[in-house]
């Protein structure tokens, strides 16, 4: 089973050989995953109180693979779009996190002006293109802005983030066919979380190895320990530059996890307590980047509680304004419709 092997692989790797941070890139790293975690709690707190509305997919336990990703990425270069578990996507590129709740609480100062939503919010400044919530429809339109990259020659790299039950879709497939075909600069991002809402990868996947999914396109692809930000970081590196080159799009297959369920709505009794304990307790990919720095001596457990306090700090701020912000007017309901001619 594709969960078996790569726990297995990720035993099987001696520390050595494992692709090491500077003591600036494991704090940075360290940041970017605790402000998406405690965000994302946040978040689900606010949810659970009634303030945010519709649907909100939440990004526990998968903060390595942004984070690492973007790390590898040039940040207002390359272009960055997802699906509908889309937070931590944006505050890891640099969106303000008030705009990001106020955006699930639907209020002005969101960064769709209230009218997207957990699911879909955008900027534009920073490249990132949504959050959609159509599963699979960013395979297309990733593939689209890796077009645009060629057409215009900018240079940039168009990462698009998917999960195992979107790789089921027949539109990712005819993605990777033009892809190829012409070479764009594209790297797709397969989060394999392990479940599709609530069906496990072994009953809805004839093949589970999602790295090879473009083998019959001749796209090359890996599968990566998506709970380890370093080897994130380290095949997100190859992947880029491989597109960024010419050589067209690359596959990365992320082994990660998600805590909660699928949605808020989920109660996830399809899989064990116990098998989510355990990941939590081994896999952590927040506790296994604070062991690295104290074993390290980059940060001690001082310093460790000023960073938690910081970043709590950010995210209540971020919480009270998007509690109190207004409501959008509803003359917002008619714009943003129609791009000029």
């Amino acid at each position: 089973m594709a969960r078996k092997a790569a726990a297995n692989a990720a035993k099987n790797q001696s520390p050595t050989n494992f692709p090491e941070f500077t003591a600036e890139e494991e704090l940075q790293a360290y940041r970017d995953m605790l402000l998406i975690r405690r965000f994302e709690e946040k978040a689900g707190q606010m949810y659970g109180m009634g303030l945010i509305g519709g649907f909100c997919h939440l990004y526990i336990g998968q903060e390595a693979v942004v984070t690492g990703i973007t790390m590898a990425s040039e940040k207002g270069k390359d272009a960055q779009i997802t699906g509908y578990r889309d937070h931590g996507h944006m505050l890891v590129m640099g969106l303000d996190p008030k705009g990001v709740m106020a955006e699930l609480t639907g209020r002005q100062g969101g960064l769709s002006k209230g009218k997207g939503g957990s699911m879909h919010m955008f900027s534009n400044e920073h490249r990132f293109y949504g959050g959609n919530g159509i599963v699979g429809a960013q395979a297309s339109l990733g593939t689209g802005l890796a077009f645009a990259s060629k057409y215009t020659g900018d240079g940039s790299v168009s990462i698009t983030y998917f999960g195992d039950g979107a790789a089921n879709q027949g539109q990712v497939y005819e993605s990777f066919n033009m892809a190829k075909l012409w070479n764009l600069p594209v790297v797709y991002i397969i989060e394999n979380n392990r479940y599709a809402m609530g069906t496990s990868v072994e009953r809805s996947s004839a093949t589970t190895d999602f790295s090879q999914r473009g083998a019959s396109f001749d796209i090359p692809g890996e599968q990566v320990d998506g709970m380890d930000v370093r080897m994130v970081r380290d095949a997100a590196r190859r992947a880029i530059e491989h597109a960024r080159s010419g050589k067209g799009p690359y596959i990365l297959e992320m082994m990660t996890y998600r805590y909660r369920g699928h949605s808020m709505s989920d109660p996830a009794k399809y899989r064990s307590k116990d098998e989510v304990t355990s990941m939590r307790a081994e896999r952590d990919p927040i506790e296994q980047s604070k062991k690295r720095m104290l074993e390290r001596g980059i940060i001690d457990e001082a310093r460790l509680k000023e960073l938690e306090t910081e970043i709590r700090a950010i995210v209540t701020e971020a919480a009270d304004f998007a509690t109190n912000d207004p409501e959008p007017d509803t003359a917002e309901l008619w714009t943003d419709i129609y791009a000029p001619a």
